[in-house]
């Protein structure tokens, strides 16, 4: 089946930073769904899976700009020690889940006090040149309750 909106897409990959790195990978694990058309992956990616098929492999690189952004100096944010006591213990650093107003944010720990903890709101691979090597296991249509929600369902996809 071809890849076009509203087929759900099975896929490994890893992902490589600009030294050549491996920094992220599927290929140990469950691989990773995603219904195409659904805004669920980086627009730029999501537009290279475009008329694939399962088997297909292939390498994008994305600047900054197109995949989570530049580094905003400015993102720095204190925030008090009791909103990340389910962090464990806290270091510069280390990657935590934030949870604010919005929703959850993934921040980095800069800066540890005994009562203030200062955080990097930029997402950890902002400012990164990023080549994803891709390869698709599979592609089918999408059920109607996938469409509706917005997203895969199952291994690698949402869970209900």
């Amino acid at each position: 089946m071809q890849i076009e909106n509203g087929v759900v897409v099975t896929f490994h990959y890893n992902l490589i930073d600009a030294e050549g790195k491996v920094i992220e990978s599927s290929r140990e694990t469950d691989p990773t769904v995603y219904l195409h058309g659904a805004d669920n992956i980086l627009p730029k990616l999501e537009a290279e899976f475009a008329g694939k098929k399962a088997g297909d492999s292939f390498k994008i690189t994305l600047s900054a700009a197109d995949s989570y952004g530049e580094r905003r100096e400015e993102s720095i944010e204190r925030v008090p020690a009791k909103y990340l006591k389910h962090a464990g213990k806290l270091v510069p650093g280390k990657v935590v889940r934030l949870n604010t107003e919005t929703g959850v944010m993934v921040v980095t720990i800069v800066k540890v006090g005994k009562f203030a903890v200062d955080v990097d709101t930029n997402h950890p691979l902002a400012g990164q040149t990023l080549t994803y090597d891709i390869e698709i296991v599979d592609a089918r249509e999408a059920s109607a309750e996938e469409k509706e929600h917005g997203h895969a369902h199952g291994v690698g996809g949402h869970h209900h």
